[in-house]
C-alpha cells in the first residue's frame, strides 16, 4: 500500500514539474534581461499592414457615415 501512494506522489511531482517548467523558465529569462523576456524586440503597432490600414479605413467611413447624422 505504502509502495503504491510513493509511486503516485512521484510520478505527481513529474507531471508538475512537467507542467510547470515553462513558466519557471519564462520567469527566469523575464528576471534575466531586465524585464524584457524576449530580448531586445520590435515595437508592436509601429509598423504598417495591409488589414491595419483596411481597419483604420472602415473605422474612419463609419465615423464619418455617423458624424453626417
Amino acid at each position: 500500500m505504502t509502495g503504491e501512494i510513493g509511486e503516485i506522489f512521484f510520478f505527481m511531482w513529474v507531471v508538475a514539474i512537467a507542467a510547470f517548467a515553462p513558466l519557471g523558465y519564462f520567469i527566469y529569462m523575464y528576471t534575466k534581461k531586465n524585464g524584457r523576456p524576449f530580448g531586445e524586440t520590435e515595437p508592436h503597432g509601429d509598423n504598417n499592414s495591409v488589414i491595419a490600414n483596411f481597419a483604420d479605413t472602415v473605422i474612419n467611413y463609419v465615423k464619418s457615415l455617423i458624424g453626417k447624422k
